[in-house]
């Protein structure tokens, strides 16, 4: 039987400003759902991210139907589960939990998110050899979604060498060999001379850390642009390579459809995109004229 009253979460770190409660919420009233998306920041609790697991234990004795999970705690939540949808496992971190009859089954919507609205958003791009620059947590979900829709070959690009050669390896295990390779960011102006398209999936661009994640002279007209960040909807990124004749995607997409995704595994219902496309819209930019 569907209900019609709801009680969900997001575990993470610095999550105050997070405009998933406002997606979520907007969403379930429209849908005449008695919805209440909760924020538990660990930094405001004054735990660290191994305490997750009581976090969700407690979640689940309190009667929470889900929970979102979000950096750090999405790989260290995994071992307090009671089971993993394919796509979590495969990525090996949880974005999204669902509570049933008792039991905690990790999900990764941040995956089918990021797929969704590049095949939205830039729908005829070539895609046989992309340049991804972040390997983290949301490198790892995106790098899955480009490999998904097709892409030929994704080279990871990170500061941190082995990090990107482990997500590269990872990559490659999963999809087979020669998907995915590993690259430092000195090789930047070669890769995006001979690259379809890049995907940005670094902190840089958001609020707090402003600024372009490599020179605007690497930009061309031809090669498509695809950004991560999503706060501000338009970063210094987006706006150089529209200037540059690129084609681009802005974070929005992203951050509605795994929103979505997570909504339909904790309601049953069918959210309507369209009208939380336009949600992101708004709430994005209220929070820039704000700031």
């Amino acid at each position: 039987m569907t209900k019609d009253s709801y009680l969900v979460g997001l575990i993470g770190a610095g999550i105050g400003p997070s405009l998933s409660p406002a997606l979520h919420e907007r969403e379930a009233d429209r849908q005449g759902l008695r919805y209440l998306y909760r924020l538990i920041d660990i930094d405001t609790l004054g735990v660290r991210p191994e305490a997750v697991g009581d976090l969700v234990r407690a979640a689940r004795d309190l009667g929470y139907d889900g929970l979102n999970i979000t950096h750090p705690c999405k790989q260290l939540v995994i071992d307090h589960l009671d089971a993993l949808a394919p796509q979590a496992e495969a990525l090996g971190a949880v974005n999204t939990i669902v509570f049933e009859d008792g039991r905690a089954t990790g999900h990764n919507t941040d995956v089918t998110g990021f797929a969704a609205s590049f095949a939205r958003g830039l729908p005829d791009v070539p895609l046989e050899r992309v340049v991804q620059l972040g390997a983290g947590g949301a490198g790892a979900a995106v790098a899955h979604a480009t490999l998904t829709l097709g892409a030929g070959q994704v080279t990871v690009v990170d500061a941190l060498a082995d990090r990107a050669a482990d997500l590269a390896a990872a990559l490659n295990r999963h999809f087979g060999a020669g998907r995915a390779t590993a690259a430092t960011p000195d090789r930047l102006a070669e890769l995006l001379d001979r690259a379809d398209g890049v995907v940005h999936a670094t902190p840089t661009g958001m609020a707090a850390h402003p600024g372009l994640p490599f020179a605007a002279a690497l930009l061309r007209p031809g090669l498509w642009v695809a950004e991560v960040v999503y706060r501000p909807l338009e970063t210094e990124l987006l706006r150089t390579a529209r200037a540059s004749g690129c084609a681009t995607l802005d974070g929005g997409g992203m951050a509605v459809f795994q929103a979505a995704d997570a909504f339909r595994l904790f309601t049953g219902r069918e959210p309507d995109t369209a009208r939380m496309l336009r949600d992101i819209g708004e709430l994005a930019g209220a929070v820039t004229a704000a700031n």
